[in-house]
């Protein structure tokens, strides 16, 4: 019912003067169209003691709410999925050292920076999807995704510190049961 609206006087010919004098007025610069309801207001109804409750309609299924609703579980799904990385990661843990020996699959640990470098990341990676991961931490600024590369991005934060602690808590953080994000400082 956009456009619609539904205005109940007491009198009909209260009704009748706001009709007669409100018609074709420019409102949003078109001309009001008014006319008087089919029928009783629920309110009216009441009053004339002529009001019957209506049943309820049943909603059909509308593939695009259905669609709205999967993504909200889905981002639901991975705000729970963030907040026990998150615990699990606050469980007292070693210090691991700063600079650590190359091998094969590691990458050499960048000097501090406001900026993270994210990989092992799966296909289906998003924008909004890192976003909500990374926005529960404070100085949290924005997510770069790279083109043509789904499996990087960069976080980028206020300082070092505050990415420093993004990257602590989620370090191998699993976004899907096979791909557990690898975290680290960019280069300057």
């Amino acid at each position: 019912m956009r456009g619609q609206a539904f205005v109940i006087f007491k009198e009909i010919a209260s009704a009748t003067n706001a009709l007669r004098s409100m018609q074709g007025f420019p409102f949003y610069e078109k001309p009001m169209k008014i006319q008087y309801s089919k029928t009783d207001s629920d309110v009216i109804a009441k009053l004339k003691g002529t009001f019957q409750e209506r049943p309820k309609k049943v909603k059909k299924p509308n593939p695009a709410e259905e669609a709205a609703e999967s993504k909200k579980a889905k981002r639901k799904a991975a705000k729970e999925q963030a907040a026990r990385a998150i615990q699990q990661q606050q469980a007292p843990r070693q210090a691991a050292p700063m600079h650590q020996a190359v091998g094969p699959t590691q990458v050499p640990e960048q000097p501090p920076n406001q900026i993270l470098f994210l990989t092992n990341l799966p296909d289906e990676t998003s924008e909004m999807m890192l976003s909500m991961l990374f926005n529960q931490f404070p100085g949290f600024k924005e997510v770069r995704l790279v083109p043509n590369r789904h499996d990087i991005a960069f976080v980028e934060f206020e300082n070092e510190q505050q990415a420093g602690e993004a990257k602590l808590s989620l370090n191998g953080f699993k976004i899907t049961p096979t791909h557990a994000m690898k975290i680290s400082f960019a280069k300057k």
